[in-house]
């Protein structure tokens, strides 16, 4: 080859290079950034806003560069479908959805392994024969007055899950009573304040003036974020309420911050 065709041929494959290399980095930028499975059976009652808490996932997917899949089926809770997922997320399921111990049995390896959990509003109101589930989620629902508007003293600021909100937040839900105070194992990062709406639940009790309503924590291996928020269709379209969500999403897939100890602060 002649020297003129040498150095054509080498200008040619230096040319080349930046192309292949912007390729890989397009391709590499394009890729999802995590995995997640949002789980939806119901035993017992079934919210008619769960086809929005879904639609919604799918949605915070879309824009934030994640993959969602979406179940009611509970055999996929088998070790090596679950090992697919950065975080399995639980909204409003009720009685017990996961009825074969093979199905808990794989879903606590997956927590055990280091995997993430999202429970949102009636994630509380199931496995109530199931200790460890419990103590996952953090605290097992007990009653709820009416629907009605309250005010929401967000406490846990510095993470990703309360970085939008405001210090006192004022929107209209179903709020839950729960059969104990998870406070000494979790990080509360919001409370409700009792006196600005009629907290009594039809079993006749309330929680009082510390009203955990949303909360984080390691759990055996893995990450925990749950919120009592999203009873209402009108939750899954508040901006608020959804960067509340992206924000326990991300904490749990190890995609963002985890600061979720009980002390902490930051």
């Amino acid at each position: 080859m002649s020297r003129r065709g040498i150095v054509a041929l080498l200008s040619a494959a230096a040319l080349a290079l930046p192309l292949a290399a912007t390729s890989a980095t397009t391709a590499h930028a394009a890729s999802p950034a995590f995995k997640v499975l949002v789980f939806s059976k119901t035993t017992g009652y079934r919210h008619d806003s769960i086809p929005d808490g879904i639609a919604a996932v799918e949605k915070l997917g879309q824009e934030n560069g994640f993959t969602v899949d979406t179940t009611e089926d509970a055999t996929q809770f088998n070790d090596a479908n679950l090992a697919k997922y950065q975080s399995v997320i639980f909204i409003s399921t009720t009685g017990d959805p996961l009825d074969q111990q093979s199905e808990k049995d794989a879903f606590q390896h997956y927590i055990e392994n280091g995997g993430g959990f999202v429970g949102i509003h009636a994630a509380a109101d199931s496995g109530y024969t199931w200790s460890w589930y419990g103590g996952l989620v953090g605290a097992y629902f007990l009653d709820h007055p009416s629907i009605q508007q309250a005010t929401v003293n967000v406490a846990g600021r510095g993470t990703p899950a309360t970085k939008d909100l405001p210090n006192r937040w004022t929107r209209t839900d179903e709020w839950y009573n729960y059969r104990s105070n998870p406070r000494s194992a979790v990080r509360v990062l919001a409370t409700l304040d009792e006196r600005t709406y009629n907290p009594v639940g039809y079993s006749g009790g309330s929680m009082g003036a510390d009203h955990p309503i949303a909360w984080c924590h390691p759990y055996d291996g893995g990450r925990s974020f749950y919120t009592g928020m999203g009873h209402t269709k009108e939750s899954y379209t508040d901006p608020l309420f959804l960067s509340h969500i992206l924000g326990g999403i991300k904490m749990t897939a190890g995609a963002a911050k985890f600061n979720c100890d009980p002390e902490s602060t930051d």
